[in-house]
C-alpha cells in the first residue's frame, strides 16, 4: 500500500528545498536536476542539492548531492541504509551507479527519462543507456539486489481517486515550475561549457 504521507513529504522537499537551489543553479547555466537525502525514520531532510555541471560535468544533481553528503562530518551523516534518496528526475547511468556504490537501498524520482527527453529537451540519459548499454527506455531493473526505485507519478496513479486527483494537481504545479526552469536553461545553455548540454 502506498504511503500517501511519504509522497506528500517528498513533494514538499522538491518544492521547498530542491527547487530554490535549482532555480539558482539554472540561472548559473546548470541543468534542472536535483536530489535530496532524508532520514527514513522521521523523514527529516539531511541535505538537498542541485546540478552543478558548470563547476564539474560530473556534478549531476544526484552526484553533487552525494559529494556534499560525504563532505559532511561523519557524525552528522545518516547511514545510507537508513535514508531515502530522492531525485527530481530519473537518474542517468552515472547517478544510478553512484547511488549503488554509496549503499542506498532505494530512490524515488518524479520525472522519468522520457520526461527529461520530451519535456525538458535533455535526451542524454536515454541516448547513453541505448548507445553504451543497449538498453531501451526502462531497460534497467528497477528492483535488484542493491536497491528498489519508485516513480512518484506511478505511485500516485495507483491511489484512490480523491488522493490521486489531489496529488496529480500538486505534481502539475511542480511540473509547471520545472517547465519554466527548463525554458531558462535552454535559452542560456549556449554559453556554458558543459560537454553534453
Amino acid at each position: 500500500m502506498t504511503d500517501i504521507s511519504l509522497i506528500d513529504r517528498l513533494l514538499d522537499v522538491i518544492e521547498h528545498d530542491i527547487v530554490p537551489k535549482t532555480a539558482g543553479g539554472v540561472d548559473g547555466g546548470n541543468k534542472l536536476f536535483g536530489a535530496a537525502i532524508l532520514q527514513k525514520d522521521d523523514r527529516s531532510l539531511v541535505l538537498a542539492e542541485t546540478n552543478n555541471e558548470t563547476e564539474n560535468p560530473l556534478w549531476h544533481g544526484e552526484m553533487h548531492c552525494l559529494k556534499r553528503f560525504y563532505e559532511m562530518p561523519k557524525a552528522e551523516r545518516v547511514d545510507t541504509k537508513d535514508a531515502i534518496f530522492l531525485t527530481t528526475h530519473e537518474p542517468c547511468s552515472l547517478c544510478l551507479s553512484a547511488i549503488t556504490w554509496t549503499g542506498f537501498d532505494n530512490f524515488y524520482y518524479l520525472f522519468s527519462h522520457e520526461d527529461s527527453r520530451d519535456s525538458f529537451a535533455i535526451p542524454h540519459d536515454l541516448r547513453i543507456l541505448k548507445e553504451v548499454f543497449t538498453l531501451d527506455p526502462g531497460g534497467y531493473r528497477s528492483e535488484n539486489a542493491y536497491w528498489k526505485s519508485y516513480s512518484i507519478r506511478k505511485l500516485v496513479r495507483e491511489l484512490p481517486e480523491v488522493e490521486r486527483s489531489r496529488l496529480e494537481a500538486r505534481i502539475g504545479k511542480i511540473a509547471a515550475t520545472y517547465d519554466r526552469l527548463s525554458e531558462t536553461y535552454q535559452s542560456g545553455k549556449a554559453g556554458n561549457d558543459i560537454p553534453l548540454n
